[in-house]
């Protein structure tokens, strides 16, 4: 069984009480462009992220949340000079800090600048077909014409509320040259 492969570029997560600092009282996320996961979406809101170093604009992936966090690969970490862990989403106890600026306020983040850990996202029938349970570690083989990799410590979520997909960061797709649809095998 093959799992679809998806690059999740840089983006941000954020609860409902720093959107409105940042947009303005009773704002909410406008709807730009689905995603795979069902509810989620990537939205037209963007915010200036601002590490010690440099800033890089983000888009805000909806719904809101419960935490604030922002999701970079480590190519962006070290652009905006902060040192960003590894971790899965919602894990960001100790994390990095980081300022959002927005068109009406900003958000002083104490923590919650992460490089997200590989994962398959998957329902329960799809761990099932694929031989693997919830926070098991996998790797995925992925076959492309010219890099070819087995992405190792890959991290399996399962949820009713999921579509089966693989979310890698940018400098992990480039590294596999994983651009356009491509799909992944998991290895034990």
């Amino acid at each position: 069984m093959k799992v679809l492969v998806e690059t999740s570029a840089r983006h941000l997560h954020v609860t409902q009480e720093d959107l409105e600092t940042l947009f303005g009282p009773g704002y909410q996320l406008t709807e730009k462009k689905a995603l795979s996961q069902p509810g989620q979406f990537a939205s037209n809101e963007k915010v200036k992220v601002i590490g010690p170093r440099g800033e890089m604009n983000l888009s805000i992936l909806g719904p809101t949340r419960k935490g604030t966090q922002v999701e970079v690969s480590y190519s962006d970490a070290r652009a905006l000079g902060v040192t960003a862990p590894v971790r899965e989403s919602g894990d960001t106890k100790g994390s990095a800090a980081c300022k959002l600026v927005g068109p009406k306020g900003e958000v002083e983040l104490p923590e919650g600048v992460i490089v997200a850990k590989r994962h398959i996202h998957a329902t329960t029938a799809d761990a099932k077909a694929l031989g693997v349970t919830n926070g098991e570690i996998v790797s995925v083989k992925v076959v492309t014409p010219e890099r070819s990799l087995t992405f190792g410590d890959v991290v399996v979520r399962v949820s009713d509320s999921y579509a089966l997909a693989m979310h890698i960061d940018t400098d992990e797709s480039n590294a596999a040259s994983a651009g356009g649809e491509v799909y992944g095998e998991v290895v034990k």
